[in-house]
């Protein structure tokens, strides 16, 4: 059931009408069972003061593009009434001319586009509308008997509206269905959604609520007499073998689905889903279509479904089941595309953006973590739909054509235009050793800011969980993800890499970064001071980044790995041999894995930094009197005798270390590997030769 979350207190403090429209709507949306992502849409009339002092009505409207739940006063648009109400003497409206149309009606032409429906809230005479996709009502709606299952419930009290795209002619029946019928309390749209109004904002959203919960109560009354999706053909594997089956075909999920362009994907395993992917009927309904015309540029037409039996098959039998569905998956796809594309139309990806495996879950694809989730969930809403329809009678949905049409828009690819433009590393996952430290923390938030998936592994987790929550704050739930992991236990990298897969699906950047440092002279330089030193920087360097190698061969998508050597990499630092030693190994590292990694796309440079004093744990530790001790000079001598040694006369930050990593493992540098780059204000000793 839907709750009612309207809070009296709440609600009269809001001090203009567009605060409590924003008020009324963000209730609605905080439920996504009441309405979608970024889909229904909110109004209110009212009276305002336009540019000449004159008193006029107008229309608060949600604007294109945005979204109930989130939405502030700014994304309403205000049109006026006397302008609007005119169009529904017309017979006919092109979307093109209603979108020119309404623009003109806008009062202040700073403020975003109306939304689709606007027309549908102009139409009505009523002071409060709002139309939402409950997913109970749209049960109703996509049943082939919805009609006669309205009139259960609702009697005569309600207006049925056959399916039509939005625009003028579906606002246009609309009202006419709803002026004839002086008892409608709501207008059921087929396969699409609620309509409903009131004298104040209370009296709506509670209508919206109550009529759901009307629906639901139904609905229930009829799931308690069947088995949900004609009950259970497949037993869910357990949890540990769910995660680690997922870990293990992410990759090449990723890797298929992706092509050129990049792609995140994650999972989802809940009771709901499996309920579903576990079913005898999931895979004939999962077929049939979308559950509402909003999820389709999200979700595409159908999911992929894959044909697999957890009780007798294993992974290499999934692997290949994932394999052969993507590729007949695209296949379809085009053919789907060519049969109804119009001169204009540009097709979209390929390849699927939801897969459902039974025994295992669903996947979800987008372009980043943010549009995955959005694939996810919009499909979590598809599956309560057709629960609901299955049991009342069956599901139904638009057809291949009005798919289409719908999926291919103007009107609809408009609202994914206003989506801001993709930045460099926007598809990208980011695995960086060494994140809650300097230079990792510093790449960490350079990669986030120009839209990456970053990871920060290490050992000092409460470090690495704070500079994901600063990066997850600044940029976008999901950004960033903490990991505890040592560069020297196997089993620790193995898991902080499976995390990585479950939560991206895979990895595209490696940054080798963990590090420590000691200075002793050679004759006092222990075997244990040796083999720490070889153990993280060599031996650790090594294992992360065979971890990755595996990884992105899977992915068959390329990948960029970036070593943290140093100076002393190519310059023999004085008491410093074990740490140059290593450091050493690491470049050499790097320019092994760039010989093998050619044929598979990996590029492997390194950059060389020197003197880092910032934000360093190793400059935090003995190593900083050690150094001194070494030159003869105070500690806190350091900064200056460093940048007194460079022939730029500079110190070397964090942030323009990262800036030398997010080349490296950018697309301008897609033709570099092998490569070592110095970021040391130019120590002549230490020029490359």
């Amino acid at each position: 059931m839907a709750e009612n979350l309207w809070n009296a207190q709440e609600a009269s403090q809001q001090q203009s009408v567009v605060s409590s429209l924003r008020y009324r709507s963000n209730l609605l949306g905080s439920d996504r069972s009441v309405c979608n992502w970024g889909g229904g849409n909110t109004s209110v009339k009212s009276t305002e003061v336009d540019f000449k002092g004159q008193e006029i009505e107008v229309m608060w409207v949600k604007g294109s593009g945005s979204d109930l739940a989130t939405m502030e006063d700014k994304h309403f648009t205000v049109l006026k009434l006397d302008d609007v109400r005119p169009l529904i003497e017309r017979e006919e409206m092109s979307d093109e001319e209603m979108v020119a149309y309404l623009g003109h009606c806008m009062v202040n032409p700073s403020h975003p586009r109306a939304s689709i429906e606007t027309l549908l809230h102009a139409f009505l005479p009523y002071e409060h509308v709002d139309h939402t996709h409950p997913d109970a009502i749209i049960s109703i709606c996509c049943a082939p008997n919805g009609r006669e299952i309205a009139d259960e419930i609702y009697g005569n009290r309600y207006v049925w509206v056959p399916y039509i795209r939005p625009g003028f002619l579906l606002s246009k029946m609309i009202a006419e269905g709803v002026k004839a019928n002086p008892r409608a309390e709501l207008v059921l749209m087929e396969k699409h959604g609620l309509v409903v109004w009131g004298e104040t904002a209370e009296e709506s959203y509670n209508k919206t609520i109550d009529i759901i919960n009307e629906a639901q109560a139904y609905i229930d009354q009829s799931l308690s007499a069947v088995e949900p999706f004609g009950g259970v053909q497949y037993t869910t594997l357990a949890e540990e073998q769910r995660h680690a089956l997922f870990a293990n075909v992410l990759p090449t999920i990723r890797g298929a689905v992706s092509g050129h362009d990049g792609m995140i994907a994650t999972f989802d395993d809940s009771e709901a889903v499996l309920e579903f992917v576990n079913s005898a009927r999931a895979e004939t309904l999962s077929q049939v279509g979308a559950a509402c015309p909003d999820h389709l540029v999200h979700t595409k037409r159908v999911p992929l479904y894959v044909k697999w039996n957890p009780q007798e098959q294993g992974e290499v039998e999934l692997l290949q089941a994932l394999q052969q569905g993507i590729a007949a998956y695209k296949e379809e796809y085009e053919a789907y595309f060519k049969q109804y594309a119009g001169e204009d139309d540009t097709m979209f990806s390929l390849a699927p953006r939801v897969i459902l495996i039974p025994g295992l879950g669903m996947i979800a694809i987008g372009k980043d973590i943010g549009n995955a989730n959005i694939s996810r969930n919009l499909y979590y809403r598809a599956i309560s739909v057709m629960k609901g329809s299955d049991a009342i009678g069956g599901f139904q949905s638009l057809n291949a054509e009005e798919s289409f049409a719908i999926e291919y828009w103007p009107l609809e690819l408009y609202k994914l235009s206003l989506a801001p433009k993709e930045a460099e590393f926007s598809r990208k996952v980011c695995f960086v050793t060494g994140g809650a430290g300097g230079i990792g923390s510093e790449t960490c938030r350079l990669f986030a800011s120009q839209g990456g998936h970053v990871v920060l592994a290490d050992l000092n987790l409460e470090g690495a969980q704070k500079v994901a929550e600063d990066i997850n704050s600044l940029y976008g739930a999901g950004r960033a993800l903490a990991v505890k992991m040592d560069v020297t236990v196997e089993a620790d990298i193995k898991e902080a890499f499976k995390q990585a897969t479950l939560a991206y699906g895979g990895v595209d950047v490696l940054v080798n970064n963990a590090g420590l440092a000691t200075s002793s002279p050679f004759e006092e330089t222990t075997l244990a001071e040796w083999n720490l030193n070889m153990n993280v920087l060599g031996t650790g360097y090594f294992l992360v980044s065979r971890e990755a190698f595996t990884l992105m061969k899977a992915q068959q998508t390329g990948g960029s790995m970036i070593f943290i050597g140093s100076k002393n990499s190519i310059y023999a630092g004085k008491n410093a041999s074990a740490y140059s030693a290593a450091k050493a190994l690491e470049v050499h590292l790097a320019r092994c894995i760039a010989a093998e990694g050619g044929d598979y796309g990996i590029r492997a440079n390194s950059v060389l930094p020197d003197a880092v004093l910032q934000g360093s744990a190793i400059w935090g530790s003995k190593w900083k009197e050690e150094r001194a001790a070494a030159y003869g000079i105070e500690p806190d001598e350091l900064d200056e005798h460093y940048r007194q040694r460079t022939v730029l006369k500079v110190n070397i930050y964090p942030s323009d270390i990262a800036e030398a990593i997010a080349f490296f493992a950018s697309s301008k540098s897609t033709k570099t590997t092998g490569c070592m780059l110095t970021v040391d204000g130019g120590v002549a000793a230490a020029f490359t030769r």
